[in-house]
């Protein structure tokens, strides 16, 4: 189930003339029948919506004053999630004679057109105050509030992700809602301008149009055509071209395959860090330890210690959490068999929350092979959200490559390894291009497409960054790309391999060298070609081109700009 939770407006979305109907009160049931869960997410106050909706303890949690207020309908607790309105400008406004004036702890509301007077108190308070439209209605919150920021909290409560949420709404201030889950839905009687925005605008308006989407849902989980979508994208790289090539962020297969040292794990640590940035959650199947240190997840195993099955699915729990399950610390025979009972267990949390929403299998040649028969009893059919990493795609399991629909091909033989994806497959060869491929490039081919196989440039990756990074400040680059402080008479010879070694000198040398160099631009020219840094260039030549600058002043600054684009030790300078 990918869909585990709807997120609702109330007035014009669920009720009409502030009443829900037995039909939609129906529909709701059918959902929660379903296993699935409601939010109410509404710009009413709480004493309000009690008092116009007795059914509300369907919803698993109450969003009230559009975002400043979280309710629990089991419990009958509520949390504050904004200030109070400063009584200052309660005051003002009642002193103004703002007319159908109401009050929350956290919102202030009336009608239009009295916003231009709203603003005016704001204004002349000097107060850190948004004001919000719904339809004639115009509500001031404290700045920042607003109903995706309580979505958001109510959550974190119960351990949902918004990327398994579906928003509907209707107005204005249901913007904010929509954009932040992971399927939005404009009622029919919905503003033009969130009709704009929503995947789905319903034929039917409020409680009926809310109705359709809970029978796509409990029917299909929206993943019957045309209810399907996927708004958010992935980076895969850049075509000879310059066109960004993409994937979307659900509902498929990816499998990358090359050589050793054909740059898979620069490209797979690119798509997951792409992934974790528009908040899905992640879990990487790492035999051979390739992924340790990743950066925003959390590893489980060591190469003592195999991991725990337990404490692996109990860190699932937070949608928060990505994982590393780092199976070295286990005998190599006995890595394919953990993997294996760990794979249903995973589909089966995916059955009940819809995460982790990406499963890497790095070597999947070892842990699904070719040879391996009961597959099936493992893979789900619609088993998606799946990243194989292998150098070998012949000798993965073929009910594995059946459900890939993109393959990227890496290193020496990017022609031979998809000839070897379709031989297993008994598929007809697509044409490749015969071109060779430089370092870090690859061949993407969309299965699902017309277009052949393209050759792309693989989109970089923060990991790599950092690693280059490192390189450079402490590594040792190769003599034609070292700096040489030679000095006006060429006397000296003194070789920097690296940013750290280049700083302990640039201290050490004579005025008369350093000064001799930094004239001739010299310093800039290395960042740009030796450290092939053009950012970090651009700010050296500006300081070598600052008039009369001191030898002092312009050590330090350049110093300053490599400590503060490089990552050195503190004992470095």
């Amino acid at each position: 189930m990918r869909y585990v939770a709807v997120a609702t407006d109330y007035d014009n979305t669920l009720a009409v003339d502030g009443r829900v109907d037995r039909k939609t009160i129906a529909a709701l049931e059918r959902l929660i029948q379903s296993g699935r869960k409601i939010i109410l997410v509404t710009g009413r106050r709480l004493p309000d919506i009690l008092d116009v909706f007795p059914e509300i303890g369907l919803c698993e949690r109450v969003v009230a004053d559009n975002g400043g207020l979280l309710y629990r309908p089991a419990t009958r607790e509520h949390t504050m999630l904004a200030p109070p309105i400063p009584p200052a400008f309660i005051d003002e406004l009642r002193r103004r004679q703002v007319p159908e004036l109401s009050f929350g702890n956290s919102i202030v509301g009336t009608v239009r057109p009295h916003e231009v007077t709203l603003l005016e108190v704001i204004r002349d308070l000097g107060l850190e105050l948004q004001v919000i439209f719904n339809r004639d209605s115009v509500m001031v919150v404290p700045s920042g509030i607003n109903k995706a920021g309580g979505l958001v909290a109510a959550l974190q409560e119960i351990g949902l992700s918004p990327r398994n949420v579906v928003a509907i709404g209707d107005a204005e201030n249901d913007h904010a809602l929509l954009n932040q889950c992971e399927y939005a839905v404009a009622v029919a009687n919905a503003v033009p301008t969130l009709k704009d925005i929503a995947d789905w605008v319903t034929v039917g308006t409020a409680g009926q149009g809310v109705a359709e989407v809970i029978d796509e849902l409990v029917a299909h989980d929206l993943t019957a055509s045309p209810f399907s979508s996927s708004r958010r994208n992935v980076l895969i790289g850049m075509r000879r071209t310059g066109e960004e090539v993409s994937i979307p962020t659900t509902g498929l297969n990816l499998l990358l395959a090359g050589s050793s040292g054909s740059g898979k794990s620069t490209l797979a640590t690119g798509i997951l860090e792409r992934v974790i940035e528009q908040g899905y959650q992640i879990c990487v199947i790492d035999p051979e330890g390739d992924y340790e240190g990743f950066a925003g997840a959390v590893m489980f195993g060591t190469p003592q210690r195999g991991p725990g099955m337990t404490e692996i699915l109990t860190a699932l729990e937070s949608p928060d959490t990505n994982l590393v399950v780092n199976l070295v610390g286990l005998p190599l025979q006995d890595r394919p068999a953990f993997f294996l009972a760990l794979l249903p267990a995973l589909q089966e949390r995916r059955a009940k929350s819809g995460r982790p929403h990406w499963i890497l299998v790095d070597e999947t040649h070892h842990l699904l092979p070719r040879d391996w028969q009961p597959v099936q009893a493992v893979l789900a059919k619609d088993l998606t959200g799946m990243v194989y990493v292998t150098v070998h795609p012949d000798h993965v399991a073929k009910s594995v490559l059946l459900a890939v629909d993109v393959v990227v091909a890496l290193g020496d033989d990017p022609a031979g390894t998809i000839a070897g994806f379709c031989r297993t497959l008994g598929l007809p060869l697509p044409k490749v291009e015969s071109t060779s491929l430089d370092h870090g490039e690859a061949v993407f081919w969309d299965r699902r497409s017309t277009d052949s196989p393209s050759t792309l440039r693989i989109a970089p990756c923060e990991a790599d960054r950092r690693r280059h990074r490192r390189k450079y400040a402490e590594g040792e680059l190769p003599e034609d790309r070292s700096f040489f402080f030679r000095g006006p008479d060429n006397l000296l010879n003194l070789r920097a391999h690296n940013l750290i070694l280049f700083m302990q000198l640039a201290e050490g040398v004579d005025e008369k060298t350093w000064l001799h160099h930094l004239r001739q631009g010299d310093y800039s020219q290395w960042m740009s070609g030796g450290i092939k840094d053009s950012h970090l260039a651009d700010t050296v030549r500006r300081i070598e081109q600052q008039p009369s600058i001191s030898a002092e002043r312009s050590r330090q600054l350049i110093r300053s700009a490599i400590e503060e684009r490089y990552t050195v030790p503190a004992t470095g300078v």
